[in-house]
């Protein structure tokens, strides 16, 4: 609804202000992309194996715990 409403003013304005109404359009959409990239942290890139040699698992992982015999 809001785009027919634009659309249809837009219609009635004279060239020269067409030609303002695009300029403006224009310059929203610049400034609009710039604050997007200011909001958005730059995000570091992950690296893989940084974390080698500081997280283990027990040999006994995957067997099952004392405290559960009885319910199995």
């Amino acid at each position: 609804m809001l785009e027919t409403a634009i659309l249809e003013n837009l219609e009635k304005l004279p060239e020269s202000l067409k030609q303002e109404v695009l300029h403006y359009t224009e310059f929203l959409m610049e400034k609009y992309a710039k604050q997007l990239q200011q909001e958005q942290p730059q995000r570091k890139k992950r690296e893989a194996g940084l974390l080698k040699g500081k997280i283990w698992m027990s040999d006994d992982f995957d067997e099952p715990l004392e405290d559960f015999k009885d319910y199995m």
